[in-house]
């Protein structure tokens, strides 16, 4: 496990690489960050938005989503993953928002998280971006860079890992450390090929020096 010091370093390098990190789900208000994000479950954000390029011209509002089949809806989000449980969780959290929130996405993370499709990445994704509240949304690529460099252990749970970059990580810069680990593993620290031989958190990374040890063998 990385000491403080050490993390502070891996935080710096990450900020050097990545300075305008941000995320990349394209929104225009906190309705459709919720829609974009509750999409990008098991899919890459570059498909999300491709689809809801079209999505978001048709669907403005939960009434304009509630106004159609569910077959409808489907179908126009049939080239994502997952796209039929999708999209009836996106009805059930447009009747949610209407019946319980006045049509209004919620900013509390824990009123977030009992809208339908709604985990906790998605609430700090949409805590942090669209209200602009300190969170740590661990997706894939936050977990994956977090143990391969030491900030948590490998048996670690995804609300372990968050808890652990929460108390690392100071609090003003969650969220902007959260968009960097999440491009730090996106295009450079990859699930498959990372990029080790560049990478100048190599010296710290434990996985890396493995990696770079095998390639020498």
């Amino acid at each position: 496990m990385l000491n403080q010091s050490q993390i502070r370093f891996c935080l710096d390098e990450m900020g050097k690489m990545f300075p305008e990190a941000h995320c990349e789900l394209i929104h225009s208000n906190p309705f459709e960050l919720v829609i974009a994000v509750s999409l990008s479950a098991q899919c890459t954000d570059a498909l999300v938005n491709k689809v809801t390029k079209q999505l978001f011209q048709k669907y403005k509002t939960p009434e304009d989503y509630l106004s159609v089949p569910l077959e409808e809806l489907q179908n126009d989000i049939r080239s994502i993953g997952l796209f039929r449980n999708k999209a009836k969780n996106i009805q059930k959290l447009c009747q949610m928002l209407n019946a319980e929130y006045g049509g209004k996405v919620p900013d509390d993370r824990d009123e977030l998280t009992k809208l339908p499709g709604v985990g906790r990445k998605t609430a700090n994704v949409v805590v942090s971006v669209a209200f602009g509240e300190p969170a740590i949304a661990v997706d894939t690529h936050v977990e994956r860079v977090s143990k391969r460099l030491g900030f948590c252990r490998y048996k670690d749970s995804v609300l372990e890992v968050e808890k652990t970059l929460m108390k690392k990580v100071p609090k003003e810069e969650w969220s902007v450390t959260h968009h960097r680990m999440i491009f730090f593993g996106r295009y450079h620290c990859k699930s498959q090929n990372p990029q080790c031989d560049i990478c100048p958190l190599l010296d710290l990374c434990r996985e890396g020096k493995k990696r770079m040890k095998k390639k020498v063998v």
